[in-house]
């Protein structure tokens, strides 16, 4: 029997799905961004971003950017949280696994200090859901050969048969 009223994601959509369901766990403020790294079909890292571990975030304290007035993309060093794709590569290292050669879903365009990590640690391609302001990660992953592409959800509900 086929049931034809049904779309069964692709490999790709699934992991971009997990990817915003990731970013819900986010302590931003401003932006809830989700990265997920899978190699094989096998998920094997995920991150969002938020504060360090132990270190009081913005949903408490609030946005320590929003008070001073820094423009979304610029002064990295001012904001509490880690990105999304870092957290999820500092995951790989945490736990001992090899992310190189793996493909990283991610919400949003990496920052070019993401786009830097995600070509040290070899990851061999990118999908994204969202351009975020920040271009530069396009020369670098053109020069590094990293393949990167867009893949936008529009449905983020979880479909279910009764």
């Amino acid at each position: 029997m086929t049931i034809s009223y049904y779309h069964r994601p692709s490999w790709d959509e699934y992991f971009m799905k997990l990817a915003w369901l990731v970013a819900e766990r986010s302590t931003c403020i401003r932006h809830h961004i989700g990265a997920v790294i899978v190699k094989n079909k096998h998920i094997l890292t995920t991150g969002y971003n938020g504060a360090a571990i132990g270190i009081c975030d913005c949903i408490r304290l609030g946005c320590l950017r929003n008070t001073l007035k820094i423009s979304s993309g610029e002064k990295h060093e001012i904001c509490r949280a880690i990105h999304a794709e870092q957290n999820a590569i500092l995951q790989g290292g945490y736990h001992g696994i090899n992310i190189s050669g793996a493909t990283m879903y991610c919400t949003h365009s990496p920052c070019i200090l993401c786009a830097k990590m995600i070509v040290n640690t070899q990851i061999k391609e990118i999908i994204l859901g969202t351009v975020y302001k920040d271009n530069e990660y396009k020369k670098l992953f053109v020069q590094a050969g990293i393949k990167f592409s867009f893949l936008q959800i529009t449905d983020l509900n979880i479909h279910k048969l009764t």
